[in-house]
């Protein structure tokens, strides 16, 4: 997977272009109204070293993930549109700074993952990179949500300022991040694949976008013609990947609380973790048969 993916990718170039939409002034003050938060989606996180140069910086549930290096930090999903605050906190607490995050990365468009991506944007100047088919979601607040838009925007507007495509990769600070388009949960949907080093191994890491069902029936969305043929694709593409650490853009995904406690030190090995993630999967998949299957 390793060879196909970097032989196939293209690298993303960073453009110097700010885009914005509309008053942005007048949306940052906007507090949007959104179809339900979890309490365990604000709910503070201690965070830590998962391996490498990555961290887990995000909530107790909604995951969010930096990776430090020479240039800036790439900054991966960004919580609810209220959690900037408790991001910043834990990226210091890491004894890194807030203002050096230069990339913005998203799993995919929905207002607990990218809700404070636009404040952060704002304040720390960073590129935010997308997968073009969930670009326009971003732009629009999440207003052409199939699942949950329709009623104005869910989260701040925020565009992208790079868009790529499957299997592109965003080279930053010798990092190569794997953009791998996984469609369904969201047109855009997107997993990331890459190595980190520790004084002692190299892992390589998937952050996956796991494809969940959210709606009661896939063949009644209107506006997304292909959503049953791309989670079909997804669910293939999911289970012939090839890692060594998994996580996602759910802590809950992928048992975050039973394989790392508040006091528990560096311990990548926690993460490596594949039958996991074939649990998961097949278990979002029976999900998936029994919704498209006939009444």
């Amino acid at each position: 997977m390793k060879k196909q993916a970097l032989k196939a990718s293209v690298q993303v170039m960073i453009i110097a272009s700010y885009l914005f939409v509309g008053s942005v002034s007048a949306i940052a003050q906007t507090h949007f109204k959104v179809p339900g938060i979890q309490k365990k989606w604000s709910q503070d996180q201690k965070p830590f070293r998962i391996a490498g140069n990555l961290y887990y910086v995000g909530t107790y549930d909604l995951a969010c993930y930096l990776i430090n290096t020479p240039e800036g930090h790439i900054l991966i999903n960004s919580g609810l549109q209220d959690s900037e605050p408790m991001i910043r906190k834990h990226i210091e607490m890491l004894g890194f700074k807030f203002a050096d995050i230069k990339v913005l990365l998203a799993t995919h468009a929905h207002y607990d993952h990218v809700g404070a991506m636009a404040k952060i944007k704002k304040l720390t100047g960073a590129k935010l990179m997308a997968n073009e088919k969930d670009a326009f979601m971003l732009a629009d607040g999440g207003s052409t949500d199939y699942s949950m838009g329709g009623k104005g925007p869910l989260f701040e507007p925020v565009k992208a300022d790079v868009l790529f495509h499957d299997i592109d990769t965003v080279n930053f600070g010798g990092m190569l991040v794997v953009a791998l388009h996984h469609p369904g949960h969201t047109p855009g949907a997107t997993s990331f694949l890459f190595d980190v080093r520790d004084e002692n191994h190299t892992y390589r890491v998937l952050i996956a976008n796991m494809p969940s069902v959210i709606v009661p029936k896939l063949a009644a969305v209107k506006g997304y013609p292909a959503i049953i043929k791309d989670y079909a694709y997804t669910f293939d593409a999911h289970k012939n990947l090839r890692f060594d650490i998994w996580l996602s853009s759910h802590a809950s995904q992928f048992n975050l609380q039973s394989k790392h406690g508040t006091g528990d030190g560096y311990h990548p090995e926690a993460f490596i973790d594949r039958a996991g993630y074939d649990k998961e999967l097949n278990e979002l998949h029976e999900d998936y048969l029994k919704n498209v299957s006939e009444d």
